[in-house]
């Protein structure tokens, strides 16, 4: 019987591992991380839990397997923590030290005078005087340049997503965004929280303000009706973000933390992080030439809208079904008084002061003034500890440099339309 050859990808990884390089140690190490299939878990999540076990002594061999991938990605990971911390197992640009084949200095310099001198020209018309002074280059390849220094304004220098990411199951991820009044007086839209999976509009509440009392209230109901997801993503704004603490953290995010939820937070001035929901409000914005669209702002048009929106309205991205006929209630019951969270046996424990700050080795270390009064968890390796607020990573003590590092749960912009959860 004739031996039935492997799948072409098996014979690229198998060709990559024969002749091993630090470059295709990198090569696979991207193959390996976008085949990954970790669930509703963070990739960053699991890749530090991955250091974590790996520097208790745990075979490398044996994790590695676990977290489907190669020993040479994992001893990659741990020697990057080692060295770097929690950073150095971020996900990296792959773009090449090295460009042989970039434009020289020079003709940088002269595409960049001839902009300078007009402003309002584009790469076009740039090309045409490049042309005429012997210099001819492709359209494209100016237009790079003007990027690459910053001479291209918004809209020609938007960045365009260049991938997606979605949730496998319903309540794995909700979004949620003030939609902003637009043309009416009113100070701000309505608060809309929709199911990343299913585009399921969970909520669309009118506050009249951005208040956090009453966005927790009309969450708390959510919760209540719904469900709890297991992360949700915000923008940096009230009530979730604030821009004049130090760390970002308000008591409205630990309220959320507190219930087991993992918070998240898109790129700064892009929105395109939560696009679902972005999505959804040019929807109601184009529902507003309706008739009786004036009363759009009262909670009895809002609720209408949403019945049509998850019941009626067919949508492209679920293959013209419903947002209701995709999606199903958590099985997470919303606790309005959630015990003490349980860090397991054996873990070290600290409270925070009333100055955001705990003791680790007799000295103390600022953690967030959000989190007064709560409980964190600390995990050592070698010269690094991790702090832990329930089950989010939060800051990052390096005991050799003395230096406290926050780490903030950003989407990133550049792989999700750049999340780090594309894969999962």
């Amino acid at each position: 019987m004739d031996r039935v050859p492997p799948p072409a990808h098996r014979k690229v990884l198998f060709g990559i591992r024969r002749c091993f390089t630090h470059r295709y140690q990198e090569i696979l190490y991207t193959i390996e991380v976008r085949r990954m299939s970790w669930g509703d878990r963070c990739v960053r999540d699991r890749r530090v839990e991955f250091v974590i076990r790996a520097s208790r002594g745990e075979p490398i061999s044996a994790l590695c397997r676990e977290y489907e991938i190669s020993r040479p990605t994992g001893y990659l990971w741990l020697r990057r923590f080692q060295k770097e911390g929690v950073a150095g197992i971020e996900e990296r640009s792959h773009r090449p030290h090295h460009s042989p084949g970039r434009t020289a200095a020079a003709l940088e310099q002269r595409i960049a005078q001839l902009r300078v001198e007009r402003p309002d020209w584009g790469a076009r018309k740039l090309a045409e005087l490049l042309a005429r002074e012997a210099t001819p280059l492709p359209v494209v390849t100016i237009h790079r340049v003007l990027r690459r220094l910053g001479l291209v304004s918004h809209p020609e220098g938007r960045r365009h997503a260049t991938t997606r990411f979605e949730r496998d199951k319903p309540n794995q991820l909700w979004q949620m965004d003030f939609k902003g009044a637009g043309r009416d007086k009113a100070s701000v839209g309505p608060l809309s929280v929709l199911d990343d999976h299913s585009r399921y509009l969970v909520g669309l509440e009118q506050t009249g303000s951005t208040d956090g009392d009453q966005a927790r209230e009309r969450l708390q109901g959510l919760f209540g009706a719904n469900g709890l997801p297991d992360a949700m993503l915000m923008d940096h704004g009230t009530p979730w973000w604030s821009a004049h603490s130090p760390d970002g953290w308000t008591a409205f995010s630990v309220w959320l933390m507190r219930q087991g939820i993992r918070c998240y937070w898109s790129g700064f001035r892009h929105p395109q992080t939560q696009g679902k929901v972005e999505r959804f409000h040019g929807s109601l914005d184009r529902a507003l030439i309706r008739s009786g669209a004036q009363h759009w702002l009262s909670q009895s048009w809002l609720d209408a809208f949403r019945y049509e929106y998850n019941h009626v309205r067919p949508h492209e991205a679920l293959q013209m079904k419903t947002p209701a006929s995709c999606w199903s209630a958590s099985m997470r019951k919303y606790d309005p008084d959630p015990p003490a969270w349980e860090y397991g046996p054996g873990a070290e424990v600290r409270r925070v002061d009333s100055s955001g700050h705990i003791y680790v080795n007799n000295q103390q270390w600022h953690v967030s003034r959000a989190l007064t009064a709560q409980h964190v968890a600390i995990e050592r390796l070698e010269d690094r500890v991790l702090v832990f607020f329930c089950n989010s990573l939060i800051s990052e003590i390096d005991l050799a440099s003395q230096r406290t590092t926050r780490v903030v749960r950003w989407l990133n912009p550049q792989t999700c339309k750049g999340s780090p959860d594309n894969n999962l």
